[in-house]
C-alpha cells in the first residue's frame, strides 16, 4: 500500500508531501490547479519518460518519491526482481531528474527503469483520463478476459506462446525449402568452397598477434642489430672507455678506501653488484644478437600468412572463433542441402506436428475462457446495474481465428444492450463516454477482488456522467474503497463527499512565483470544498447546507 508521496521541483510544485492510508482518497481542485501534475509525478517514478521541461524553471533537479509499506508480497516482488529486501520495513522509490539525466533508486540502490516498472505493476494500477477509449478495441476485451480468468489462462496461455513460437520456427525452416535443383547445386558449390577454405588454413587461436610481433622485428632487424651494437660497444670491456672499464676501476679504486673507512663496504657491494649487472647485461645482449637471423624468407612466408588470416576475416568473421562459428554454420547449411529432401520431409513433418499441437492447446485456452467469460457475463451486468444501468444486457462473443496465434485462436467482443428492446450490440458502436467510463469501473472493480494489486488509481472515472449515476458511482468507488486503496481525482460532489481521505489541490502566489499545493481538509474544510464543487464562485449558506447534508449522507451510505 502507498504511504506517501514526495514531490520536489517539479513543475508548479515547490515541494509537497502527501501521506496516505487505507480507503477512499479524494484529490479535488480548479481546473489547472495541478491535479495532472501531481498525477504526472506517480508515473514519473513508475518509469515514465522524463522532460527536462518538467524541472522547475528555478531548480538544478526535480525528485519524486514513493514509499511504500513493505509485507511479505513487496518482499517477494523485490527478490524476483534481484533485489534484497530482509531487512527493509518500508520499500522506497525515488526518481531524480536532472537536465541530462534521470537516476531510478529502490531503497538507495541504483536500478534501471524497467526493475521498477517490474516491481510496480504489482503495487499500483492507474487508470488515467481516457483509459477507458480501450474498450473500443477488441484486443483490449481479451486481456480484460484473460485478467479475470487469473492463473489458469495465465498458465495455458503460456503454453500456447510457447508451442506457436516452434510453429513458426518451423515453418521459416520448411519455407526455406523452396530452391530448385540448379540453384541447390550452385549453392552446395560455395559452401564446400567455404569450408575447405577456412579448414584448409588451420587458424590458430593468437596466432595473428605473433605474426605481427615477429614481422616487425624482421622488417626492422637492421635497425634493432645497429643500435644493440652501439649500445654493446659502450658496456663491453671490449671497447676503451667502457661503462663496463670504468664500473669495474671505480670498483677497485672503492676497495682500496674501505681499508681507510669500513663505513664505504656497503657502497663497495653495491658496485661489484653493478659490475656483475652490467657484464650478465653485455653477454646477453651479444647473445640476441649471435642468434637473430634476417631471414627474408621466413619474412616472405610470415606475411603471406598475415594476409591469408586477413582475408579470411574480411569474408567470415573478426576473430578465430568466429570464424570457426561460421565455418560450423555453413557446414550445417550443406548437410541440409545434400539431404534436402529428408530434410524437407522432416521440417514438413515437425510443422505438421507442432500445429496439431498447437490447435490442440489452442482449444483449451479457449475452453477456459468461455468458462471464464460465463462468470465474468453476471458479474459484469451486476456492476453496472449497481452504476445505474438498470436494464442492461451484456455477453462476450467468441470468433474463431483461422490459425492461432501466440495468444490462442479466440478473438472475443463485449456485446451489451442498455436499452430495453435493443438486441446487444459492440460495445464500441453503442457505449458513450459516460458509459465506458462506468463500464471501464465495474470491471475493474470486478478484476480488483482477486487482483494483487493494493493501490488503485482513477484519474477523472467521473467523465460525462452527473446526477444520480454520479451517487451510483461514488458507491461503487467506496465500496473499492473497503477492499483496496483508492486514490481518486475528481471534479464532482458526490464522489468527493465519500472521501475516506480528502485532499484540496490549489496554486498559490508567493513572492511573484506561482506553486501548486496539496493539503489535507478537515471535516469543516471537506464540507467547504464540497460547497465550492456544488456553488461554483458564490457559496450561499443554501449551498453550504447542502453540502453538509451531502457529506452526513455519504456517511450513512458507507455505514
Amino acid at each position: 500500500m502507498l504511504q506517501n508521496l514526495h514531490v520536489k521541483n517539479l513543475a508548479l510544485i515547490g515541494e509537497a508531501d502527501v501521506y496516505f492510508g487505507d480507503g477512499l482518497h479524494i484529490l479535488t481542485g480548479e481546473t489547472g490547479a495541478g491535479k495532472s501534475i501531481l498525477l504526472g509525478s506517480l508515473n514519473l517514478a513508475l518509469g515514465q519518460k522524463v522532460s527536462k521541461d518538467l524541472i522547475r524553471q528555478d531548480a538544478d533537479y526535480a525528485l519524486v518519491e514513493l514509499v511504500f509499506s513493505m509485507g511479505e508480497k513487496e518482499r517477494r516482488f523485490l527478490a524476483d526482481a534481484g533485489l534484497d529486501a530482509d531487512d527493509e520495513d518500508v520499500l522506497i522509490i525515488s526518481r531524480r531528474i536532472t537536465e541530462g539525466r534521470s537516476t531510478v533508486k529502490i531503497n538507495g540502490e541504483t536500478v534501471p527503469l524497467h526493475t521498477v516498472q517490474q516491481i510496480t505493476r504489482h503495487l499500483l494500477d492507474i487508470h488515467g483520463q481516457h483509459d477507458h477509449q480501450s474498450l473500443l478495441y477488441t484486443k483490449k476485451h481479451l486481456e480484460i478476459l484473460d485478467a479475470f480468468g487469473k492463473e489458469s489462462i495465465r498458465t495455458q496461455k503460456e503454453k500456447v506462446a510457447a508451442l506457436y513460437r516452434q510453429y513458426r520456427e518451423w515453418e521459416k525452416e520448411a519455407a526455406s525449402y523452396d530452391m530448385d535443383e540448379e540453384a541447390r547445386l550452385r549453392e552446395c558449390a560455395y559452401l564446400e568452397f567455404v569450408i575447405s577454405e577456412i579448414e584448409s588454413a588451420a587458424l590458430k587461436e593468437g596466432e595473428e598477434a605473433e605474426l605481427e610481433q615477429n614481422c616487425r622485428k624482421l622488417q626492422n632487424g637492421k635497425k634493432i642489430l645497429e643500435t644493440l651494437q652501439e649500445i654493446y660497444s659502450r658496456f663491453s670491456y671490449d671497447s676503451r672507455g667502457s661503462i663496463q672499464d670504468r664500473i669495474s676501476e671505480s670498483a677497485g679504486a672503492l676497495k682500496k678506501l674501505t681499508d681507510l673507512d669500513l663505513a664505504l663496504e656497503e657502497f663497495e657491494k653495491q658496485i661489484v653488484d653493478l659490475e656483475a649487472l652490467c657484464s650478465d647485461f653485455t653477454r646477453g645482449i651479444q647473445d640476441y644478437m649471435e642468434e637473430f637471423s634476417l631471414d627474408e624468407a621466413a619474412l616472405v612466408e610470415m606475411t603471406e600468412r598475415l594476409d591469408l588470416i586477413r582475408n579470411l576475416q574480411s569474408k567470415y568473421g573478426h576473430t578465430v572463433t568466429e570464424i570457426a562459428a561460421f565455418c560450423e554454420e555453413k557446414k550445417a547449411e550443406l548437410e541440409k542441402l545434400q539431404n534436402y529432401d529428408q530434410k524437407r520431409q522432416e521440417a514438413n513433418g515437425q510443422l505438421a506436428r507442432v500445429r496439431a499441437e498447437l490447435e490442440k492447446e489452442s482449444a483449451v485456452l479457449t475452453t477456459l475462457r468461455k468458462q471464464a467469460a460465463k462468470e465474468l457475463e453476471p458479474a459484469i451486468i451486476d456492476s453496472l446495474r449497481m452504476l445505474n444501468f438498470l436494464d442492461v444486457r451484456f455477453f462476450v462473443k467468441f470468433r474463431q481465428l483461422d490459425r492461432p496465434e501466440s495468444s490462442g485462436a479466440d478473438e472475443v467482443e463485449f456485446m451489451i444492450s442498455t436499452n430495453p428492446g435493443e438486441p446487444e450490440k459492440p460495445l464500441a458502436k453503442i457505449a458513450s463516454g459516460g458509459e465506458l467510463s462506468r463500464i471501464m469501473l465495474a470491471i475493474r472493480t470486478i478484476l480488483a477482488r482477486e487482483d494483487e494489486v493494493d493501490t488503485l488509481i482513477f484519474d477523472e472515472i467521473d467523465a460525462g456522467i452527473s446526477g444520480k449515476t454520479a451517487q451510483l458511482v461514488s458507491k461503487q468507488l467506496a465500496q473499492l474503497g473497503k477492499q483496496k486503496q483508492v486514490i481518486c481525482i475528481t471534479h464532482l460532489p458526490q464522489i468527493a463527499a465519500m472521501a475516506d481521505r480528502h485532499y484540496k489541490i490549489e496554486k498559490t502566489v508567493r513572492s511573484g512565483r506561482t506553486y501548486t499545493e496539496i493539503s489535507q481538509l478537515s471535516e469543516s474544510g471537506s464540507i467547504a470544498e464540497l460547497a465550492r464543487l456544488l456553488g461554483g464562485e458564490t457559496i450561499t449558506d443554501a449551498v453550504l447546507k447542502n453540502a453538509k447534508e451531502m457529506k452526513e449522507l455519504a456517511k450513512q451510505t458507507k455505514i
